[in-house]
Order: structure tokens, then C-alpha cells, then sequence
């Protein structure tokens, strides 16, 4: 019985396959690197001070307009604070020179009512120039950044979950694209909330991603070459990733072409969907087992190889010993029916058994991945439910019909049952696009027959009806139809 490495083994650990999937997977940390560091750029501070408009101000009160601080031994100007304009423009209109007529620490002071100017020096603009994040909107600066830690804690959570469920390929361009689509879409950005809400929706890719490259390499290398993919090919792309972050942000001094650039690696990334494979040993947890050779195979080629006629035999369910499992659960199935028609109430034995049987497919949708012998378990319960059901009404048919029409409508009934199974090959079908879809559709199927049965009339211990005059006229026709609905619906779950 081998294992996927063993199974694998003979591809060999590094040739030409291996090495271009390394590669590229490596590239895909890159924007990584970005992520929270570019804070550190675009969140930057500038000096600033308030606006002063040149409006009806000689030069002398323009340059001292603003108050001077001392801040940590050092003189600057006041960044949150001015003098009333109005005040100055009076004083200056009547001749009076600051500092020498007019004591500057007596005048009153406002806030910047007219807004910031921001210093150059380093940085064209940034988030906090450009939203005016100063001052008393300053505990803005701390919330974005905050907002962007969120986004990744929430990615980080779900993408782990849906990578299980959908894929590992999926999952890491899914979370690229969200990273890469949302990184652009803050250029456009008029308002600081606008900005947020994107900000915390690209975060969402920003450690997911990397997480979904590191376990899809992890689960397509072997041996040795896993062991440096997981510990410095990942870790590498992301530094290669934090050291061109100064690189652009030293070119690109604006806030915005800063965003472009970054968004850029993602772009090119996003058309290598079709070089990058998805995980093999996902796939064999999903029981694809075609689609995970068909992956090998290719490898084989690329590292011009022969790969052998079965590949993966273990993870091959055998349809023998899967038909004899069916089978053999309904020994127990009908054991159950007889003692249940024996001693049970029809009405309410009949209703807990295709409950019973609903249960264990909807629990089938919860489980992990990996979980192939528990899931097998669940469906042969369900069938053995299903099954003692279906036995079970059988004989409830013939005891709910008079003698006159017993025959013609228990035939009517297995008729009408015959839709349901005509159309269960189609249900069955439904689980290409999702495997969960049959289950949850049988399972419903059989909650919808457990209500009907509840509308017919109790027969437990009672003599068969000869006439139909025996049957309370009310019955009549709930009986007839609610026999018919609940055995079309059974048959239907009959072969799951």
C-alpha cells in the first residue's frame, strides 16, 4: 500500500517540473512583501502647518501667522493651530508690526480651518496628505492601519477553510486577484472611508495567499526539495518582495503611482493559472483521482520520464467491495423493518427512519476533507435508513388501500415512485459542479417524505380495510396522495 510520495517517486525530486513549479510559486510571495511594510510609506507623516491665505496680509504677519512650539528642545511651527486671520488682517490693516507693536502670545488662535500644507521634502503626498489624517482626525492614521491588520486576520481565517473545501490553485489566484483588484482600486479612492473599506478588502489576500502557496508546494514537492520550498523558497520571494518596496517607493514618491507599481507583480502573476497545477494530494482527498494523474503525468513528461499505467492504485475506490457494502447494508435494513412493522407504530416509525436517514447527509457537508471512511459510514446509514423506509411502506401501502383497490394502487403508487428514480441520475450529476449537492438534495428529499407520512391515518394493529367505505371520507384522498409523495420521494434517495 503505498503512499503519495512513494507513489510519486518516480518523477525524482528536482527535475525540469519541479524546478519550474518552484519557481513560480516563489514568484507568488513577491507582493507579499509589500503588504504591511508599505504602510510605512504610505501612512508617512509630513511636516506640516496650517494654511494661510494671502488674502489682505502683509509679508511680516503671513510669515508669522502661525505660533511657534518648542518640541522635544527644538522650535517648529505649530501644526494644528493658528492665529485668527481675522484678528491679523485688522491688525495688519492698521499698521501695527507684529512682535514690535503687537505681543504675538496675547492674539487668539484657531484651527485650520483652511487646511494643511504639507512639506515635500520626502514624500509628493501621502494617505495622511492626502485625506488630511492630522491633528484632530489623527487617530485615523492608527485606525487604517488597524482597519489592514483586520483584513488579514479575516483572510487568513476563511481562506484556510475554503482552500480545504475548493482547492489550494483557487484559493491562492483567488486571493491574488482580491489583493491585486483592490490594491488598484485605492488609486481612485475620494475619501478616507471609501479608502478603508478597500483597504481591509486587498488585506484580505495579503498573508492568504502566501499561506496557499506554502501548503501547495508543500503538497507538490517531496523529499528534500519540500523541505527548502517550505523553509527559504517562500520565505525568499517575500524578501525579494520587502526589498523592492524601498526601491519603488524611492522612485515613486506619490502615494498613488506608488499603489500602481505595487499592484503590478500581481497583474503579471494572475495568467500563470494556467502553468501552476493544483495540489495532486488534494485532489486524491477529493477522490479525483483522474485529475491528480493526469497532473503526474504531465510532470512525467516535462521531466521526460515514463510514468507507469496506474499511478495511484491505493487511492482507487473498488467498485466490488463498494457494492457489496451496499448491498450488505440492507440485511440489517430489513431486520430493522420487520421488527419496526412488528411492534411500532406505522405513522411515526416510517417518519423517524427517513429522518433518521436525513441527518447523516446533511452531516456529510462538515466534515474534512480527508475524512473518506467517516463519510462512507454516513451514507451507508443513510441508505440503511432509507432503505428499512422503503421496506416499511411498502406494507403501509397495503394496509392503508381497501381489497377492491389494493393492487391498482399500490401499482399506481410504485408507478409514480418510478419518476423519482427515473430522475436520480440527474441529481447524481448535480455533484460535478458540487459533490454536497446530492446529499443535501437527498437529504431534503427525505425531510419532504417524513411531513407526508405525517398526514396518513394510523394502521398499527387494526384489520385490513375491505371497502373503501371503511376509510373515513376525509382520508380518502390524503391517503392516496400522501402514499404516492412519500414513496416518489424515497426511491429518489434510494441511491445515494
Amino acid at each position: 500500500m503505498k503512499n503519495y510520495d512513494d507513489s510519486i517517486a518516480f518523477l525524482g525530486e528536482c527535475g525540469f517540473y519541479q524546478k519550474a513549479v518552484f519557481f513560480l510559486l516563489c514568484a507568488s510571495t513577491i507582493p507579499n512583501g509589500f503588504g504591511v511594510f508599505a504602510l510605512v510609506f504610505l501612512m508617512a507623516v509630513p511636516s506640516h502647518h496650517c494654511q494661510i491665505l494671502n488674502d489682505n496680509l502683509t509679508e511680516d504677519w503671513h510669515k508669522t501667522a502661525i505660533p511657534i512650539m518648542v518640541v522635544n528642545g527644538k522650535q517648529e511651527l505649530s501644526r494644528c493651530s493658528r492665529y485668527r486671520l481675522d484678528v491679523l488682517r485688522n491688525l495688519s490693516a492698521q499698521g501695527y508690526a507684529p512682535g514690535r507693536d503687537i505681543n504675538l502670545t496675547g492674539l487668539e488662535q484657531e484651527g485650520c480651518v483652511d487646511g494643511w500644507n504639507y512639506s515635500r521634502d520626502i514624500y509628493q503626498s501621502t494617505i495622511v496628505s492626502e485625506f488630511d489624517l492630522v491633528c484632530s482626525e489623527h487617530w485615523k492614521q492608527t485606525f487604517t492601519s488597524t482597519v489592514f491588520f483586520l483584513g488579514v486576520l479575516v483572510g487568513s481565517f476563511f481562506s484556510g477553510q475554503l482552500s480545504d473545501r475548493f482547492g489550494r490553485k483557487p484559493i491562492l489566484f483567488g486571493t491574488t486577484a482580491i489583493q491585486t483588484v483592490f490594491t488598484l482600486a485605492l488609486v481612485f479612492c475620494d475619501s478616507w472611508a471609501v479608502f478603508s473599506i478597500l483597504f481591509f478588502i486587498s488585506a484580505l489576500g495579503q498573508i492568504s495567499n502566501f499561506v496557499a502557496a506554502l501548503v501547495l508546494g508543500a503538497e507538490i514537492f517531496t523529499g528534500n526539495v519540500r523541505v527548502l520550498y517550505s523553509s527559504l523558497g517562500t520565505c525568499l520571494g517575500f524578501t525579494v518582495g520587502y526589498m523592492m518596496l524601498p526601491l519603488f517607493a524611492y522612485f515613486l514618491r506619490d502615494w498613488k503611482s506608488l499603489l500602481l507599481a505595487l499592484s503590478v507583480p500581481g497583474l503579471a502573476y494572475l495568467p500563470l493559472w494556467w502553468l501552476i497545477p493544483e495540489s495532486p494530494q488534494w485532489l486524491l482527498s477529493q477522490e479525483r483521482v483522474e485529475e491528480a494523474e493526469a497532473i503526474v503525468r504531465k510532470a512525467a513528461k516535462w521531466n521526460k520520464v515514463q510514468a507507469p499505467s496506474v499511478i495511484f492504485q491505493y487511492y482507487r475506490v473498488n467498485p466490488y467491495i463498494s457494492c457489496f457494502i451496499s448491498a450488505a447494508v440492507e440485511i440489517p435494513a430489513y431486520i430493522s423493518s420487520w421488527l419496526a412493522l412488528r411492534y411500532l407504530p406505522r405513522r411515526l416509525s416510517v417518519t423517524g427512519i427517513l429522518l433518521l436517514g436525513a441527518v447523516p447527509l446533511y452531516f456529510i457537508q462538515l466534515l474534512p476533507q480527508n475524512s473518506s471512511n467517516i463519510s462512507l459510514a454516513l451514507k451507508m446509514l443513510g441508505k440503511y435508513a432509507f432503505t428499512t423506509g422503503s421496506s416499511m411502506i411498502l406494507v403501509y401501502m397495503a394496509e392503508l388501500y381497501p381489497t377492491k383497490l389494493r393492487n391498482t394502487a399500490t401499482g399506481v403508487s410504485n408507478t409514480v415512485a418510478r419518476v423519482g428514480s427515473s430522475l436520480t441520475p440527474f441529481l447524481l450529476k448535480l455533484g460535478l459542479y458540487n459533490e454536497h449537492i446530492p446529499h443535501i438534495t437527498f437529504g431534503t428529499l427525505a425531510v419532504i417524505s417524513a411531513f407526508a407520512a405525517l398526514f396518513l391515518p394510523e394502521t398499527f394493529g387494526q384489520p385490513l380495510p375491505e371497502t373503501i367505505e371503511q376509510i373515513p371520507k376525509r382520508e380518502r384522498y390524503s391517503t392516496y396522495k400522501c402514499t404516492c409523495l412519500t414513496y416518489l420521494l424515497l426511491c429518489q434517495t434510494l441511491f445515494i
